[in-house]
């Protein structure tokens, strides 16, 4: 590694970690009503928007009609994406005149962007129309984000709030969440990348002429737009098919690093955000410690790993240790593993490399990102709520130890949140397990992987874990677009996505209800070393028990046939 390397490591965690505090505020001021410097702007949009669609936002749901609203919401996002893809080709905003998606592949990809998962079974600049772009996943990647923060804002209430059956409004937070929490976001960065000489036009595609005399056709489009979306939602499609690799996605080292930090800069905010509503800063710190320790833990695993020559090559230089193959020249193996890090701790599917190249120690590492629940930062409100599951979990087991009944912030845990909790866990395993159990026994589905052995089987893991998680990454040997892997994968994201809200609204609900009880000398803390510990090693061992024989079927198999 060099100088570069370390100062690009430093600047990430810097520009991460300086503004979080203060933007996981804003968002707490936001969510809550309270005025901001954006108050004169948006309120009058957002007041407009209340008016619209006839909602009082000063009328408070309880867990069920909040689900509720959310289900139906999410339902017909779903049915009219489905529809824009299904119909494209008769629709405007259409230059290359493409045809509509094939049904099993709209599916896959409505379902896909509605979760937030952005699992791409196609290349956008082939297959989508600008329309299809914009009006369809543009719309989807702010909803989606959207919705992962009003679940967690509920949560939150859920947990602060005490004696009452009132979560929020779903349709009050979602407004909020987008006019304030992401459009101004977005709209910076857009502005960024676009100076940085990312595309953002409706123009035909380029037909040119290459030096070598070949007719080459560059796409174009409006992708700065949905390129800044992509990252500060943790959604992760690309415009492009080879995603934030792509020169017209990433063309400068100025916009790889603001993209990557853009990837985790809300999740971490939100972290704050939760200790504005349970008055307990140390709280968040404490999340935070634990989400940075099993980070570095699986980002210097990585860079070990993939700056190790291949034994297969025979290279003898130290200054050749680090294979290329796979990565961006422009970027590096520091900036590359980084960012594959960073994607699979939280729930963004983008890549500025190819995660089929990683050394199998690499791609371990982007497995047990996801396959924990993606909690080490998660997604934009999925990864926050996801990780306080975990936190619940680790609270129900220490009880366990001390023989006293569990409880967090003054709330005892008792049958029926166990039970909700009990329900979570039973969420990656059947996608990736049960469903990755089928498609690897099936002569059809099988035929997807390209490779034999140990990394074929790590191609088709790969994809049933990114799907459940909700990340939407890939190992690129892999052939997913079939009518069995698109409908499978798009249940598995279904399962990954609303297979934990429902519990964790649910959860809210019954925990808001109940009383709080003072905390004393006997109360187990939750916001010191010796917790965070404790929740470091629950995730581990929650993950590990689950998917280590899988994981040694695949990378760590493969691994060992390198003869390091």
């Amino acid at each position: 590694m060099h100088a570069y390397d370390y100062l690009l490591i430093l600047a990430f965690f810097a520009l991460v970690l300086l503004p979080a505090p203060l933007l996981g505020r804003f968002y707490y001021n936001v969510m809550e009503g309270n005025r901001t410097f954006l108050t004169p702007v948006m309120g009058p949009v957002e007041r407009v928007c209340y008016r619209l669609s006839g909602v009082d936002p000063k009328v408070e749901h309880n867990w069920k009609t909040y689900t509720l609203a959310l289900l139906a919401f999410n339902l017909a996002g779903f049915v009219v994406l489905f529809s824009v893809l299904l119909f494209q080709g008769a629709l405007p905003l259409n230059p290359q005149g493409l045809p509509g998606m094939e049904w099993s592949l709209a599916f896959n990809t409505a379902m896909s962007f509605v979760t937030n998962t952005n699992w791409q079974n196609y290349s956008g600049e082939a297959s989508l129309s600008y329309l299809s772009q914009m009006a369809g996943l543009t719309v989807q990647n702010f909803v989606s984000a959207a919705t992962g923060i009003a679940v967690l804002v509920a949560f939150c209430r859920g947990i602060g709030r005490r004696s009452t059956q009132h979560l929020g409004n779903f349709w009050t937070d979602m407004t909020r969440a987008i006019l304030y929490g992401l459009l101004p976001l977005c709209i910076i960065l857009a502005l960024f990348l676009v100076w940085q000489g990312v595309p953002q036009t409706f123009a035909h595609y380029i037909d040119a002429v290459t030096l070598q005399g070949a007719d080459q056709t560059i796409p174009l489009g409006p992708a700065a737009s949905q390129i800044a979306i992509k990252q500060l939602g943790t959604n992760g499609g690309g415009f492009f098919g080879v995603n934030s690799a792509h020169p017209f996605e990433n063309p400068t080292a100025w916009t790889n690093l603001f993209e990557l930090v853009s990837i985790i800069l809300i999740p971490v905010a939100l972290v704050f955000t939760f200790g504005h509503y349970v008055k307990d800063m140390r709280q968040s710190r404490a999340i935070v410690a634990c989400m940075f320790v099993l980070f570095l833990i699986g980002g210097a695993t990585a860079l070990w790993a993939e700056y190790q020559p291949n034994p297969a090559l025979n290279i003898a230089s130290v200054e050749q240790t680090a294979p290329m193959e796979g990565k961006e020249t422009r970027f590096g193996t520091t900036a590359t593993v980084l960012w594959a890090t960073a994607t699979t701790a939280a729930s963004n599917g983008s890549v500025n490399g190819m995660h089929d190249s990683l050394n199998p120690l690499s791609g371990m590492v982007a497995l047990a990102n996801m396959m924990v629940g993606e909690v080490i930062f998660g997604g934009v409100g999925a990864g926050l709520y996801g990780m306080l599951l975990n936190v619940l979990i680790a609270v129900f087991l220490a009880g366990l130890m001390i023989g006293r009944t569990p409880e967090y912030l003054g709330k005892k845990l008792q049958a029926r949140e166990v039970k909700l909790l009990v329900a979570t866990l039973i969420v990656m395993p059947v996608g990736v397990l049960v469903f990755g159990a089928l498609a690897a026994s099936l002569p059809g589905p099988a035929g997807a992987v390209s490779n034999p052995g140990p990394h074929g089987f790590s191609q088709l893991l790969y994809a049933y874990t990114s799907a459940t998680a909700n990340n939407g990454s890939a190992f690129g040997g892999f052939s997913g677009n079939t009518v069995f892997h698109n409908l499978m994968l798009g249940l598995s994201m279904f399962i990954g996505r609303f297979g934990y809200i429902l519990p964790v609204l649910a959860l809210a609900g019954s925990l808001a209800a109940k009383k709080t009880s003072p905390l004393g000398l006997n109360s187990f803390p939750t916001h010191g070393p010796l917790f965070v510990t404790l929740l470091t090693v629950t995730i581990l061992l929650v993950g590990g028990l689950t998917f280590l024989p899988t994981l040694a079927l695949g990378p760590i198999a493969e691994h060992l046939s390198l003869g390091f």
